[in-house]
């Protein structure tokens, strides 16, 4: 078609050439890759990523753009089709002209058990061992062994804190506050609630009070005040699950059943404290509180 040949005569003949300076290289034509930087690169990355999907029920491979993550549920200590599906990953990028980083992947471990914590075979990528970590930042958020959320929170609020030097640098220049305010939801409150449905419904009192404190010194700088940051989940978990319920293909659809009475959700069952405060249990809770004609 028309639009792909446009994008074949895109992609091929592009000339590149390296600056240093005031010397400048000659050109090079380039007829591999993608242009960084161009919105159609993470799109068409994807398309050319399609077929890359797990071989198991237990395994699951999650694709952004070029990152890629490989989860696996490791049952009886039989992490065979976990191994596996790493082993045809790495098959899958060679025989697609790809190299997977083994310098910038690690590996974490999430287990719950008292013992046989630590009896986990080291990960190879071809002969390099994959390095095993604690802790790690995963599209922003960071993720701990033990699901637990106080290293994100602390950078977060450190991160959030930074900006409201900038807020107080406004403040003494006499903007005028309704701008004050747009930066704060931009440059503040944007990263204070990244990830947000993630986990809040998960963090400890602690850690709201600590996400409290900078939403008030940023409201006192500003001289108004401004959402708590725990009256923000309900309308922002509500406001996904309406958009989870207008989707029939969404994963996480078939979480919601509604009772034979067509007025209350089947509740999540949960074993765990863990899983009874995440998004999903704490979502349908909420709708089971609200008025009738609200939850639907």
């Amino acid at each position: 078609s028309s639009l792909c040949n446009w994008i074949v005569d895109f992609l091929t003949n592009r000339r590149q050439s390296v600056r240093v300076g005031k010397n400048t290289s000659s050109t090079l034509v380039v007829n591999t890759g993608a242009p960084q930087g161009c919105v159609l690169s993470p799109l068409l990355y994807t398309l050319f990523t399609h077929d890359c999907i797990s071989s198991c029920a237990s395994n699951l491979i999650v694709k952004f753009a070029d990152d890629t993550t490989v989860l696996g549920l490791i049952s009886n200590n039989d992490e065979t089709n976990y191994r596996t599906e790493v082993q045809q990953l790495e098959s899958w990028c060679h025989d697609n002209n790809l190299v997977l980083n083994t310098k910038k992947t690690k590996e974490i471990i999430v287990d719950f058990r008292k013992r046989g914590h630590n009896n986990h075979l080291p990960l190879f990528i071809g002969s390099e061992a994959v390095e095993r970590v604690s802790s790690f930042k995963f599209l922003g958020v960071t993720v701990t062994e033990d699901l637990s959320w106080g290293n994100h929170i602390t950078s977060v609020v450190r991160k959030a804190q930074q900006r409201l030097y900038y807020l107080r640098r406004l403040r003494s220049a006499h903007i005028p506050r309704s701008l004050m305010l747009n930066f704060y939801n931009c440059a503040i409150s944007s990263v204070l609630t990244y990830g947000f449905l993630v986990w809040f419904p998960s963090c400890t009192k602690a850690d709201q009070q600590a996400l409290q404190r900078v939403v008030k010194e940023a409201g006192r700088i500003i001289g108004t005040s401004l959402p708590e940051i725990s009256n923000i989940f309900p309308t922002r978990c509500l406001r996904r699950v309406h958009s989870i319920l207008r989707d029939q293909h969404h994963p996480a659809r078939h979480l919601f059943h509604l009772l034979p009475s067509g007025r209350r959700y089947r509740s999540i069952q949960a074993r765990t404290s863990r899983l009874a405060n995440s998004l999903y249990p704490q979502a349908v809770r909420l709708l089971n509180s609200l008025p009738p004609s609200h939850g639907q």
